[in-house]
């Protein structure tokens, strides 16, 4: 029996990624130690954990958490918009074989989040996010990505 999946993560700063990862998830850590931090959550039922020090990128894409409907994405943008996280909208958008509706924060060490809905399953793996499914660095805003 699946409990949760658990993701491990490496952050060069400890205490600014556990200030990230809260504002993200809207929850505090439930366990911090010299090092290490662990998120244990509900929504979406995930055992996340920071370990500070080793190498942060590696072969990593993206990271991301699905919601039930676009109105879902746009109070969590709402939400960490208030919380002071840059993000940026990605409407309408065919990605990774999918119609979807999502926005995108990035971690102080690189890692790209994006929160998204499904809108309808798609054919191709069209690339008409400048994000998904790629190396490139997110843009700030919808006229850095030239998204309409």
């Amino acid at each position: 029996m699946v409990l949760r999946p658990h993701v491990a993560i490496n952050v060069k700063d400890l205490n600014q990624s556990i200030v990230f990862y809260t504002q993200l998830f809207g929850s505090e850590p439930v366990k911090v130690r010299p090092g290490y931090a662990k998120f244990d959550l509900e929504q979406p039922a995930l055992n996340f954990t920071l370990n500070e020090g080793g190498e942060v990128i590696g072969g990593l894409n993206h990271l991301g958490i699905q919601v039930k409907s676009t109105e879902d994405v746009l109070a969590t943008k709402e939400r960490l918009q208030k919380e002071g996280l840059a993000t940026f909208d990605e409407m309408n958008t065919t990605c990774c074989y999918a119609r979807q509706d999502k926005i995108w924060v990035t971690s102080p060490d690189g890692h790209r989040w994006e929160v998204f809905t499904v809108l309808a399953d798609a054919e191709e793996k069209s690339n008409e996010s400048p994000v998904c499914c790629t190396l490139d660095e997110p843009k700030q805003t919808e006229t850095d990505c030239g998204c309409s």
